[in-house]
């Protein structure tokens, strides 16, 4: 049984369908579940389980008593430093949970630094998490620093050091390239970056993944073809891609996108990067075109 860090913006009241379905499967595996105690994406996970009438509960609380327990489950009171206030003194409740769980799921309404944070805390304690954003009802599975540092060159400066100023120096110190040279201060990746001698990358070999990919294919719907392409893109890791391909993050991410139109040649060499090959037949009513993993 694994223990699920749950938590999210307070912006976010109710649970897309997505979520709830990952809920469920929490539910069915009986993991142990470990949620904050705020208003919002908190609170509605703890309906979600109160009406499910799920009891491997655990709510976190900073402070001697939560805000809300729905389901009056058992509690883990955590005191911040003496002094602490506003934010700060609610973080301690997160650092304490990233470092109890075994995986994250963090419900982000695309705005709130908060819970992107609590996603880096989750890569300092070794841990993967799956950032949701409600807004473009899309899942990121962040298992890196180097795709949490690609997640961040998505978004502007103000929001990046808003995330700054609310994490700790070790928290930062987790994502920053150097003292001299801030990463976050980039824009693009240089022509110096890419240009360094390329890490090879496992080949691409689960075989749902591939089907998930022969599927999009065979549909010949261009937007689900670069959103299947751009998710899978975006789980290995944008930056190595980049250097694999030569080709800068920021194009990357806006071409495998769901409603990218990237050069055909672009795609080739994506798909070269994640160990893909693609196979032409001739089409018949049972034959499908394939993808077969290097």
């Amino acid at each position: 049984m694994n223990t699920i860090f749950i938590g999210g913006s307070r912006h976010v009241s109710r649970l897309p369908a997505e979520v709830k379905k990952r809920l469920d499967n929490v539910v069915a595996s009986s993991h142990q579940v470990i949620v904050g105690d705020a208003n919002g994406a908190d609170k509605a996970v703890q309906k979600y389980f109160f009406e499910a009438q799920y009891s491997h509960v655990t709510v976190f609380c900073s402070g001697d008593a939560p805000r809300n327990n729905l389901g009056s489950w058992a509690t883990r009171c955590i005191h911040a430093p003496k002094g602490t206030k506003g934010f700060q003194f609610y973080a301690a409740k997160d650092r304490e949970m990233a470092r109890e769980a075994d995986f994250g799921l963090m419900i982000w309404d695309g705005k709130s630094p908060g819970t992107v944070l609590n996603v880096l805390r989750l890569l300092q304690a070794g841990k993967i998490s799956v950032l949701f954003n409600v807004a473009d009802k899309a899942a990121t599975n962040v298992k890196t620093v180097d795709q949490y540092r690609d997640l961040l060159l998505q978004y502007d400066a103000g929001f990046r050091a808003d995330l700054k100023e609310r994490a700790t120096s070790q928290e930062w110190s987790l994502i920053e390239v150097d003292t001299q040279s801030s990463w976050l201060s980039q824009t693009r990746v240089s022509e110096t970056d890419l240009s360094e001698a390329p890490v090879p990358m496992p080949a691409l070999t689960t075989e749902e993944t591939v089907q998930t990919l022969n599927a999009a294919l065979v549909s010949g719907d261009p937007t689900r073809i670069m959103e299947v392409l751009g998710s899978i893109a975006r789980d290995r890791g944008m930056t190595q891609i980049a250097r694999e391909t030569g080709l800068a993050r920021e194009s990357l991410y806006r071409s495998l996108d769901a409603g990218g139109n990237p050069e055909f040649m672009t795609v080739m060499k994506v798909l070269t990067s994640l160990g893909v090959l693609l196979e032409a037949k001739v089409r018949e009513p049972s034959t499908t075109v394939r993808v077969t993993a290097a």
